[in-house]
């Protein structure tokens, strides 16, 4: 039989889920965008310092020193942060689709053997 108070129950429990999987996501993009924001400061601050302590060299052989350094920490700096992001998107796509994993029956018993088939001399 039909019952009202069971279908009202599991529609709240289901409304319930998507908006704490919407909010959760909200959050996760926006810890994301906060962090692209201050990766990009501070890799214009960087630059910044960098080109001003360029202005100051008085050789071509640390002009060469100060430019390999710091394209060597920029890319140091730039392999982290998007390590950092990929965890960060991985996190967040596990997080939005948790709520909706079926759950896994364990098998109880093994699975019989399939019959072998031999071949036959023709």
């Amino acid at each position: 039989m039909f019952n009202f108070d069971d279908t009202s129950r599991k529609s709240k429990e289901a409304m319930d889920t998507m908006l704490k999987s919407y909010s959760d996501t909200a959050k996760g993009v926006q810890a994301i965008a906060t962090e692209a924001a201050e990766f990009s400061k501070k890799s214009f601050q960087d630059a910044v310092n960098h080109f001003e302590t360029l202005s100051g060299a008085r050789s071509f052989e640390t002009v060469f020193e100060l430019q390999t350094g710091f394209i060597k920490s920029s890319y140091e700096n730039f392999i982290a942060e998007a390590t950092k992001m990929g965890e960060m998107y991985a996190d967040l796509a596990k997080g939005a689709y948790k709520p909706y994993e079926p759950p896994v029956p364990v098998p109880s018993a093994k699975p019989p053997k399939a019959a072998q088939v031999t071949p036959t001399a023709a």
